[in-house]
């Protein structure tokens, strides 16, 4: 099997509270707790969840925004953790993030040309003289008229302004763009445009996507792949037509019976979970969807349920699914 483009093992975010000023010793808040996955070259893995799962900490590690307490990201076989500084500035080139609101994500003083342009200036990708002409077919690629260049982020529209992001992240050619809730801030109609035109750039540039969302419909117009997380950890990964269709974990079963649907004949019952999500400060022992599970057992309360295969590409971390001697593989069928 070829390396994928992305392998993550083992991926922890860790914060330390305070308990007075300047002083640790509050606990530990476990935003990410042991994620395992991978992307392959050319695909979109959808990271979906509930607001506070800590789908947006895994983005933002990937992306080497923020330092990860423990485990390994691998890009092409390399773990990152461990480049110099010309390799890091490289794994910058080839790692973008587009960002869920495109206003407070762009600078207000700068025109949009001078906003794409950053980028390829400071990695000297190109010359001054063929500057313009660069920044033209970006923007033409996103769908902006090369007259809008000069224009102030306040003068777009919200799904302009993303455009103007995306043609950010697509100024140095990266491999890989973690894209967090890029849609959540766009009307609906505006939704539907702004993942067309990302499936259009992916099939002509061979882009992967790490698209993090919270919508599930968005999530399956996109990905090939979707991977659910709860209270930091995943508890589903499979291909999206095996994981909307036959859904193993309660929880993602909840998040589907949730999801609207038009068509009431396909419509499925709703699940409604009782009580909060528990505190990533204080996770329950065993499973940690335990106390929001209308199916647990004496054993989930004690025992937390691995990541496993129940079937070729389908993992789950449920005691309740089926049983299999298979390891899990988090790389792509």
């Amino acid at each position: 099997m070829s390396i994928p483009l992305l392998q993550v093992s083992g991926l922890k975010k860790h914060y330390p509270m305070r308990s007075g000023l300047l002083r640790a010793g509050g606990g530990t808040v476990r935003a990410v707790d042991g994620v395992d996955f991978a992307v392959a070259r050319g695909e979109t893995l959808g990271l979906v969840g509930e607001s506070g799962c800590g789908k947006s900490t895994v983005g933002r590690l990937l992306a080497k925004l923020l330092a990860p307490t423990s485990g390994t990201i691998c890009l092409d076989g390399q773990p990152i953790d461990r480049l110099g500084s010309r390799a890091t500035r490289d794994f910058r080139r080839r790692v973008q993030m587009v960002f869920q609101d495109p206003y407070s994500s762009l600078n207000p003083r700068l025109t949009a040309a001078r906003i794409v342009a950053e980028p390829l200036l400071n990695y000297g990708r190109i010359p001054r003289a063929e500057l313009h002409e660069r920044l033209q077919a970006l923007f033409m690629k996103v769908g902006l008229r090369a007259d809008q260049m000069q224009r102030y982020p306040h003068e777009f529209s919200g799904g302009q302004r993303q455009r103007v992001g995306i043609a950010r992240a697509l100024a140095l050619s990266p491999s890989l763009i973690v894209c967090d809730e890029p849609v959540s801030a766009l009307d609906v109609s505006v939704q539907a445009q702004v993942i067309n035109l990302m499936m259009d750039l992916q099939a002509e540039l061979g882009l992967s996507y790490l698209f993090i969302a919270h919508d599930l419909a968005v999530v399956e117009h996109i990905s090939h792949r979707i991977a659910v997380m709860y209270l930091g950890k995943i508890v589903e990964l499979a291909d999206k037509h095996r994981l909307i269709g036959a859904p193993q974990h309660p929880y993602t079963q909840a998040l589907l019976s949730a999801a609207p649907v038009a068509d009431a004949a396909i419509r499925r019952q709703r699940i409604v979970l009782s009580g909060d999500v528990p505190s990533p400060a204080q996770p329950p022992a065993g499973c940690r969807f335990h106390t929001r599970c209308p199916h647990a057992l004496p054993r989930c309360r004690s025992e937390e349920p691995r990541l496993r295969d129940v079937a070729p590409g389908h993992a789950v971390a449920c005691h309740l699914a089926p049983s299999t001697d298979a390891a899990v593989d988090p790389a792509p069928a």
